[in-house]
């Protein structure tokens, strides 16, 4: 049977556009706030700077060389679509770490009197490029094709394998930069993460509860009246007792949280509860400011 060809689509345009801005965006931190407060970076950017403070090589042009064999071997475990975004990411990358470094109209951020401004501005900068890059299906190469190679050869998660790489390149960063500048570039990294997990995911941010009570119904037109929130109800069966019971499920705001505690606690001081972290609701039923409606769900 013969593979479906690749279908491009204008979403598909969109990306690439973005994953350049986002690319565009974690250049100039690097260029101009990384480079010129001594501080280092983790990945495949790390390594990039080590090598430009000993041999004076752009990391643009490191970059784009290193990530050629990465790319090469990537091809067979990433599909098509990944590694066209991967590869552009990449190219983009390398393009904009060499504009940025060449252009004189913008000058360097001027921060290095200030190493703590300096270490948060690279962490949210730096977050906020990478962020739309991977919010757009992106990657720029390096680390990101290494942990994928390594989890399907040896079985590592891929974020394991990313931090890995991090700290080793923190590590041999101490072959130039001191111990200060070092943890300074460990907190930026940890606010980059950050960042790039808020814009990667998006904004709408949720939390999920559970709750499991004999006076499920009672509570549950609590939540209708009260935070005016849709709700499901669930059918269970108890682990112990083998009863049949209903779980009412629902998303809400995490400020309504106290609320729906106090709610639950004053119908049923008894009953259970437990709560979750939503990464990002959205669709019809949820919102933070309309009631969705409510539904059952029957197994």
């Amino acid at each position: 049977m013969s593979k479906s060809p690749l279908k491009w689509t204008f979403s598909n345009t969109i990306d690439l556009i973005m994953i350049a801005l986002g690319a565009a965006i974690y250049a100039f931190s690097v260029d101009m706030v990384s480079i010129p407060n001594k501080l280092a970076d983790g990945g495949l950017s790390g390594f990039t700077l080590i090598i430009r403070h000993f041999w004076g090589i752009n990391p643009g042009i490191s970059t784009f060389i290193i990530n050629i064999p990465l790319i090469i071997l990537g091809l067979k475990y990433m599909g098509k679509r990944a590694m066209i975004y991967t590869a552009w990411g990449t190219l983009c990358l390398s393009l904009f770490l060499n504009a940025w470094s060449l252009q004189s109209i913008i000058k360097q951020v001027p921060l290095h009197h200030d190493p703590f401004l300096a270490t948060v501005t690279a962490g949210c900068v730096s977050g906020l490029g990478l962020g739309l890059v991977f919010r757009y299906n992106g990657t720029t190469g390096g680390s990101d094709i290494i942990a994928r190679i390594v989890q399907e050869k040896y079985g590592i998660a891929p974020g394991n394998g990313m931090l890995a790489l991090d700290m080793l390149a923190l590590f041999c960063s101490l072959s130039y930069l001191d111990f200060y500048h070092v943890g300074y570039t460990m907190v930026s990294c940890y606010i980059l993460t950050k960042v790039l997990d808020m814009i990667a995911e998006g904004g709408r941010r949720a939390r999920g509860a559970f709750i499991i009570s004999q006076k499920y119904q009672e509570i549950a037109k609590l939540i209708d009246l009260e935070l005016e929130r849709g709700f499901t109800y669930i059918n269970a069966e108890g682990g112990y007792s083998n009863e049949k019971q209903h779980v009412i499920y629902l998303v809400l705001e995490p400020k309504e949280i106290p609320k729906l505690k106090k709610i639950v606690k004053a119908e049923d001081p008894k009953a259970f509860i437990t709560f979750f972290d939503a990464t990002e609701a959205i669709g019809e039923g949820f919102s933070y400011k309309t009631k969705g409606s409510n539904f059952l769900i029957r197994k």
